[in-house]
């Protein structure tokens, strides 16, 4: 089959030393819960792409995997345009042997916010903003993938995983072009499902709920509004009456990285919690005083 080599049956105990993660987005918010996830309950390395914003948090992602017997190393750079895509798998190839990529994740967040259309004399998005937010978001996730295939570095059964959220079956003001980019990556999962698929590769997408991470404060600035509008929303109408956290998470993704999760291709699996099946019967009840 597809089974990693030295893989046990237990996520808990360490696999072989030549098994990594390259996560995308490492530093802080979901990326780093699924890092330290990673490398606790599946034993993955983790070689981690960051831009420097959250240098605390990094050295103590950094501590962590290392407290669990792991390596970690990091690249400080962005990690969305194609130039240092190219760079940054340069770099994986030469710290990482042939084979040990068992894991990508996908959880870079570098969206603009702003309006897609307006009338004349309101501020819309620029074009370079939108082809920012796609190249980030949804591009990279194919320029990483063919990068690390280009140089031999995923290994046999290897999981290429992107995040998403409802944001792409939804309206939220000033988001359009983060939430096309949430279409487009679900495009790009089936597709490269497909071609990846008969090599042994899975690709998936993960979407799950409103998380109170650095992305969605760039979203929603102010943060007494945002709090009580998200936490309020979730608490009367979603099912789970209340958001998912960030290790919740980041323990499904370990499940995805291991064997029993192995025929998971092409699916975008929803972790939401069924958050979003509320709204409109929550409106309905506002709007009656209940």
């Amino acid at each position: 089959g597809n089974q990693r080599s030295g893989h046990t049956d237990s996520m808990s105990e360490a696999t072989e030393t030549g098994d990594w993660a390259v996560i995308l987005g490492v530093s802080a918010g979901t990326g780093a819960a699924i890092a330290r996830s990673l490398a606790r309950d599946a034993g993955l390395n983790i070689f981690g792409v960051h831009r420097g914003n959250h240098p605390e948090e990094a050295e103590a992602l950094r501590r962590d995997v290392e407290a669990a017997g792991r390596r970690c190393l990091f690249r400080v750079a962005e990690g969305g345009k194609a130039d240092s895509v190219e760079a940054g798998a340069d770099e994986c190839a030469a710290s990482l042997p042939p084979g040990a990529v068992h894991m990508l994740v996908h959880s870079l967040a570098n969206g603009s916010v702003g309006a897609l259309v307006a009338p004349p004399g309101e501020p819309v998005l620029h074009p370079k903003q939108i082809t920012k937010t796609f190249e980030s978001m949804a591009h990279s996730f194919v320029y990483w993938t063919n990068a690390l295939l280009q140089r031999r570095l995923f290994g046999p059964g290897a999981r290429i995983l992107a995040l998403s959220n409802p944001l792409g079956h939804t309206i939220l003001p000033q988001c359009g072009a983060i939430a096309a980019t949430k279409g487009a990556l679900e495009v790009y999962v089936r597709y490269m499902a497909h071609a990846l698929g008969p090599h042994g590769y899975r690709v998936n997408m993960l979407l799950f709920g409103a998380l109170e991470t650095y992305a969605l404060k760039t979203v929603m600035a102010d943060e007494e509004a945002r709090v009580a509008a998200i936490r309020g929303v979730h608490e009367r109408w979603a099912p789970g009456r209340r958001l998912v956290t960030a290790e919740e998470v980041a323990r499904f993704v370990s499940v995805l990285a291991s064997d029993v999760a192995g025929w998971f291709n092409g699916a975008v699996i929803d972790f939401s919690g069924a958050e979003t099946l509320g709204y409109y019967h929550g409106l309905l009840s506002h709007e009656e005083g209940g």
